[in-house]
């Protein structure tokens, strides 16, 4: 049984005060058991920092359930992708040498840093046409909208 995620942020997105929205999908093999939209407590300054927060968030969520999967006796794969679709949020999480230009997310770096480098999860790329994540953190055009929709395993409700 395999624990894999999706996270995405949209950056600055909010009109009132310029903070993202970062949200998170888990799946359970092919079946979706969390997810989560919210918005970020503080203003990013980049796409890679919001993406990051985003990337925190998620891989927190992640350890609780490996937790919980452990205390229940569940047998899972040792670790879990977390797909991102931000180039610079990828490769900060993979890179040991941390850039002074990113010194304002250092938390979330070493926390995230830390996991990978324990292997408990791994982060790699995804396409953003991909992004099952994108569902929960930005407007979608319709078709796009549905597709991922039909990812998450959720139904149109029936026309009355």
């Amino acid at each position: 049984m395999s624990l894999n995620g999706f996270i995405d942020a949209d950056w600055a997105g909010s009109i009132d005060d310029c903070k993202s929205t970062g949200g998170y999908l888990v799946y359970l093999g092919s079946t979706p058991i969390l997810w989560k939209s919210e918005k970020q407590r503080t203003v990013a300054r980049s796409s890679t920092e919001a993406e990051y927060k985003a990337l925190a968030d998620g891989t927190a969520e992640i350890l609780w359930i490996r937790s919980l999967m452990t205390e229940l006796q569940v047998p899972s794969s040792t670790v879990t992708t977390l797909w991102c679709d931000n180039l610079g949020a990828t490769f900060l999480s993979a890179n040991p040498v941390f850039h002074t230009r990113t010194k304002h997310v250092e938390v979330d770096y070493h926390f995230v840093r830390d996991r990978v480098t324990k292997q408990e999860i791994q982060v790699r790329f995804i396409s953003s046409k991909d992004q099952l994540a994108d569902v929960l953190t930005k407007p979608l055009p319709l078709v796009l909208f549905a597709y991922f929709r039909s990812k998450l395993q959720v139904e149109s409700p029936p026309s009355a």
